[in-house]
């Protein structure tokens, strides 16, 4: 059991979580997730990225988007209360060294598992450049914390309302175009947004890597769901990646996989409200 230390609402529907994990806090490294098992062992596992990690507090720091049925569940448990399980870590870590000018870009809630890649690349002497992207403002996070790490940053809305009125590929197009053009470019987040940061970045031959979020149950490489194709090959993005080269990732099956289930996502997120009105309705005494 893992209990909640802390739990701070980042947005909407962006949580931050705050939790007991000891071993896991000493462990871990930029890139690497954990698998997150809510209250059963007949629950469902979630792969989640680790944001932060404390090991003398023996916590580690989860941050996710509110979007199915589990993860609605977790963003319910108040401080205090524990998760059943938490696996990890997880993934192979994220190569840090020196590269000299690092491009860092975050799209929506892909700014979470940006931020200890960002902390890795700039104590390894790196100048960072990190562009944060949403729809709006009020989808917008960690960007206090990335603004007291990054050289540079570049926050882009969709709608204008916070930063520049634009995607996250224009100002990357621009950087690729100095001259010294960046020595690496780092992309998370949805996989459209990666897939038009690694075709942005082509043309200019710089390196991209993206990290993925598949479906996954196991985390170990035996269940086969996350696989994807990278470079023609077959690859398990828990223990081949998460992070990949992204100019040879096939991003439309990778896609196409990701809406396999979608039917039985919403099902399941319409009972799990059914199922929190109902516990409402019995506290308030109705029967």
């Amino acid at each position: 059991m893992h209990k909640i230390l802390s739990k701070e609402q980042l947005s909407d529907d962006v949580f931050l979580l705050r939790v007991e994990a000891a071993l896991i806090a000493e462990e871990r490294q930029p890139g690497q997730f954990v698998i997150v098992q809510v209250d059963n062992q007949f629950g469902e596992r979630i792969p989640l990225t680790i944001a932060d990690a404390d090991p003398r507090e023996g916590s580690i720091t989860l941050v996710f988007q509110t979007v199915g049925k589990t993860t609605h569940k977790l963003a319910d448990k108040p401080v205090g209360d524990s998760i059943e399980s938490i696996l990890g870590p997880l993934g192979r870590p994220t190569h840090i060294e020196r590269f000299g000018t690092v491009v860092a870009v975050g799209g929506g809630i892909g700014v979470a598992p940006l931020y200890p890649i960002v902390q890795g690349m700039k104590k390894a002497g790196n100048k960072l450049i990190v562009i944060m992207g949403a729809r709006n403002k009020s989808l917008i996070i960690l960007e206090d914390r990335m603004r007291a790490l990054a050289d540079e940053l570049i926050v882009c809305t969709d709608d204008g309302s916070h930063g520049r009125k634009c995607l996250v590929t224009e100002p990357l197009k621009e950087l690729c175009g100095r001259s010294p053009k960046p020595d690496l470019c780092v992309a998370i987040g949805p996989p459209i947004m990666m897939k038009f940061c690694a075709e942005t970045t082509r043309p200019f031959a710089l390196r991209t890597l993206v990290s993925l979020n598949t479906i996954m149950v196991d985390g170990t490489g035996m269940c086969g769901g996350c696989r994807v194709t990278v470079g023609g090959e077959t690859k398990f993005v828990c223990v081949d990646g998460p992070e990949f080269d992204g100019h040879l990732v096939d991003f439309d099956n990778m896609m196409r996989r990701l809406r396999a289930y979608k039917t039985h996502e919403e099902a399941a997120h319409h009972q799990c409200h059914l199922d929190s009105d109902l516990s409402r309705l019995r506290k308030e005494g109705h029967s």
